[in-house]
């Protein structure tokens, strides 16, 4: 019987039940889909060896020199069925990430995927009888799993790849529903990166970045508007275990990415992605959920704290446009408190000359003022800035807050700016998303309304307004939605006379039923 989504998703879902309750689930995400990369290496690399039997039946020294070839090399000490044979064995944690450094140093293409993981963590994982009880179990939850690509059953249009790779992807979005605030830094909402990718349309042979990547899997399905083998990935992250996910959703997917076009470090202060004079690359696509209003976003740039005055008679660090060498903030420096700006004009000053970018912000990017009013004032001016789209509040895991996204383009035809307002209702009272106990939700409909509009770039009441230049300069180039799309809605009149009536009556009726009562209770000698 071959294996299908749901499989492999009872069998993730049997091995996060191992963890829960001893760590909490942005911590054993790690240990879990780590061992679903790890068994999913394992089954491939043994079609791989079934494959050279057929080919070479008994001739050890061609299957040998043919391994050399394959897209990557496991030793018997890296197989999962060698860990789960030593699943007993005191030193489990030991010989597991063994293996995993072992996997890394013999396949460049791997390596550093699992730098991030510890399956000796005492720390992490409890006592060695704990921890070793835990492994265990996690060996055997993955062990009746049989991901071999020929033995997965695939739907219509989908590849093995595509079922493993979204099973991968489900269950990040699982663990991030259980992770709560720690959610923001790995994984959007699967329907928002479906807007933001359709948003952005990227063609083949072009390039495509996320600064603040997560697990990529709003790369992944940027991509994939076109010809996922036909554009170039790039992306960076700045946290350890988002990274290692990244690499193995792409690896999962059979994404094939330089290793080093997933960079890990901080794309503000270290951004990893340079031409060959060294100024920031450019790419023609660009899409992010970036981290909301981060404080101490400048930091890196000066650890040492060696400018500006002193507070509290300590040195106090102040960033200025001239500690960053690829002048990103020559129109403004965003405040110490509220990173968001700063990540927008990091990828601005990153896109080609004919680029497009999606970028997901809190409201207060809009209205802000301060350096956050003049930077926006300069984006408009500059006409960068191609549409502004609402959001339902409570979509995003990790906060309840509406956001919004940002289009913008550059060498645009026209000066006007678009404003979506997609948290409301449509025409006949229905909401324009789901609502949902726990996190609302974007479904086709809604996505379709937004890019038929998007597209369209004309009035619709209560949903879209184009603005004119002139109209945002005249709002002091403060661009919250509500100033540009009228949502309100006329509360129905009261006819004060009826409702008059209507009491009266009720109290009318109130009398003979307390008179009625009162009988009874006469009559029942109370």
């Amino acid at each position: 019987m071959r294996t299908c989504f749901d499989d492999i998703k009872n069998t993730l879902w049997k091995a996060a039940g191992t963890f829960r309750g001893t760590i909490d689930a942005a911590n054993y995400k790690d240990f879990v889909l780590s061992m679903l990369f790890l068994k999913y290496l394992d089954d491939t690399y043994e079609e791989y060896l079934l494959r050279l039997q057929k080919k070479y039946g008994n001739n050890t020294i061609r299957i040998e020199r043919a391994k050399r070839n394959l897209p990557f090399i496991l030793e018997h000490s890296q197989r999962f069925g060698y860990l789960y044979d030593n699943r007993f064995d005191v030193q489990i944690g030991v010989k597991i990430n063994e293996a995993l450094r072992g996997i890394e140093e013999g396949n460049p293409e791997l390596r550093g995927v699992f730098r991030s993981i510890d399956f000796n963590s005492e720390a992490m994982l409890g006592n060695t009888k704990q921890k070793n009880t835990k492994l265990r179990t996690l060996l055997e939850d993955f062990e009746p799993l049989d991901l071999k690509p020929s033995d997965i059953e695939i739907e219509r249009d989908k590849t093995p790849a595509d079922i493993i790779g979204d099973a991968y992807e489900y269950m990040i979005g699982e663990f991030a529903s259980e992770a709560g605030k720690k959610a923001g830094s790995f994984f959007t909402p699967t329907m928002v990166s479906e807007l933001m990718a359709r948003l952005t349309a990227p063609r083949n042979d072009e390039e495509i970045y996320d600064p603040t990547c997560g697990s990529a899997s709003l790369l992944i399905r940027t991509a994939k508007q076109a010809d996922i083998d036909k554009v170039a990935i790039f992306g960076q992250d700045m946290n350890g275990s988002s990274w290692s996910m990244a690499r193995m959703n792409l690896f999962i997917h059979d994404i094939h990415v330089d290793s080093r076009n997933i960079a890990w470090g901080d794309s503000l202060a270290n951004p990893m992605h340079l031409d060959s004079d060294g100024n920031l690359k450019q790419f023609d696509v660009i899409v992010a959920n970036m981290p909301f209003s981060q404080d101490k976003w400048a930091e890196g740039f000066n650890p040492g704290g060696e400018q500006g005055g002193s507070e509290g008679g300590k040195k106090k660090f102040t960033m200025a446009a001239n500690l960053d060498k690829y002048h990103r903030f020559d129109w403004g420096v965003p405040p110490a408190s509220k990173g968001d700006w700063a990540f927008l004009l990091h990828m601005i000053y990153s896109l080609k000359s004919n680029g497009r970018m999606a970028a997901v912000v809190p409201h207060g990017v809009l209205f802000r003022g301060a350096s956050e009013g003049r930077i926006r004032q300069i984006v408009v001016e500059r006409n960068l800035l191609d549409a502004v789209i609402g959001l339902p509040a409570n979509l995003f895991y990790g906060t309840s807050i509406p956001a919004c996204i940002l289009v913008f383009k550059k060498n645009r035809s026209t000066d006007d700016v678009l404003f979506i307002d997609a948290s409301g209702k449509e025409e006949n009272g229905s909401l324009r998303y789901k609502k949902d106990k726990t996190q609302n939700k974007l479904e086709e409909k809604n996505i379709t309304d937004i890019i038929d509009a998007y597209k369209s770039r004309s009035d619709i009441d209560k949903f879209a307004h184009l603005a004119s230049f002139d109209e945002i300069k005249g709002n002091d180039f403060n661009l919250n939605i509500p100033r540009y799309v009228d949502t309100f809605e006329e509360e129905e009149i009261i006819d004060i006379e009826e409702v008059q009536g209507k009491i009266a009556s009720i109290k009318a009726e109130l009398d003979d039923v307390e008179a009625q009562m009162d009988k009874y209770i006469k009559e029942l000698g109370l």
